[in-house]
C-alpha cells in the first residue's frame, strides 16, 4: 500500500486556563501531551474568574516554574478569564452585537479583552504580568481570553516586547509587526451541541495544515469528557512527529 504523504506544516500545542482552580485537570492535560512527547504551552490566568489567585496557591506556582524550567513556554493568559455578564453601553467600547458574538457565541463571558476600554485593558495587562512576575515565571507570550483581540491590542503588546499573541485566524509577533495565518484545533464542552459541532470542526479543519501551521488549544475541563480525551488523543497522534514546543518555530 502506498504511504500517504504527511502535511509538512508545524504543530503547536497549549493548555489554556492554567489556574489552581482546575490544578487536577490540568494534569491530565499534560499527561496526554506526555504521551506524543509534547511540551505545551501554558497559558496561565493570574486569578481565574476571580476566585483563584495564582500567588495564594505556593505550590502550584512551583509546579509551574518546574515545567518552564523543563522547556514549557509560559503565557499570561488576560487576568480574570472572565468579563461582564451584562453588556455595559457605557463602558465597552464595542457595539451590542460585536459583545453579543464574543460573550455569548464565541465565548460564555469570558472575552475579557472584549469590551474593556484601553485604559482599563492595559492595567489588566500591567496586573497580570506583575502576578505571573511574582510567582517566579518568565512571560513567553500574552494570549486573550477567547482569543479577543480588540483592534489597539497588538501595538500595547508590541510596546511592552511581545513575540507573540495568536487570535483564532491568526499568529502574531507583536514587536517585530509580522503574522501569518494559523488554523486552531478546540473544543468546547459548554453545551451537547457545541461538543459534537467543535469535534466535526476539528476533524475537518485538521487538514488545513497542509497549507499553514496548526495550533491544537486543550482546555483542562475538556479532559472531563471521554469523547473529547478521545479526539485529543486522536490529534496529537495525528500531530506526532510535526509537534514544536516554541512558537517562535511556527514562523519559521
Amino acid at each position: 500500500m502506498r504511504e500517504v504523504e504527511r502535511p509538512f506544516m508545524p504543530v503547536h500545542v497549549s493548555i489554556h486556563d492554567v489556574s489552581p482552580a482546575c490544578a487536577d485537570e490540568f494534569e491530565a492535560a499534560l499527561a496526554l501531551c506526555s504521551t506524543v512527547g509534547s511540551r505545551p504551552a501554558l497559558l496561565v490566568v493570574p486569578n481565574f474568574h476571580g476566585g483563584a489567585h495564582l500567588l495564594d496557591h505556593p505550590e502550584f506556582c512551583k509546579r509551574l516554574r518546574g515545567l518552564q524550567s523543563s522547556g514549557h513556554e509560559i503565557f499570561l493568559h488576560g487576568f480574570l478569564h472572565r468579563s461582564r455578564e451584562r453588556y455595559d453601553r457605557a463602558r465597552a467600547p464595542a457595539g451590542f452585537a460585536a459583545w453579543l458574538f464574543a460573550q455569548r457565541i464565541v465565548s460564555g463571558n469570558e472575552a475579557e479583552m472584549s469590551d474593556v476600554t484601553p485604559d482599563r485593558g492595559r492595567a489588566l495587562l500591567a496586573e497580570g504580568e506583575t502576578v505571573l512576575r511574582e510567582a517566579g515565571l518568565r512571560i513567553d507570550g500574552y494570549v486573550a481570553p477567547a482569543w479577543s483581540m480588540p483592534a489597539w491590542l497588538l501595538a500595547e503588546l508590541s510596546s511592552r516586547g511581545y513575540h507573540f499573541a495568536e487570535d483564532h485566524l491568526r499568529i502574531h509577533d507583536p514587536e517585530r509587526g509580522f503574522s501569518r495565518s494559523s488554523v486552531v484545533l478546540n473544543w468546547a464542552s459548554r453545551s451537547p451541541a457545541r461538543l459534537l459541532s467543535t469535534v466535526a470542526f476539528c476533524r475537518a479543519a485538521k487538514h488545513a495544515r497542509a497549507l499553514m501551521p496548526a495550533r491544537i488549544a486543550i482546555h483542562p475541563f475538556d479532559t472531563q469528557y471521554l469523547v473529547l480525551r478521545r479526539e485529543i488523543e486522536r490529534v496529537l497522534a495525528w500531530a506526532r512527529g510535526d509537534i514544536v514546543d516554541r512558537v517562535a518555530e511556527l514562523f519559521v
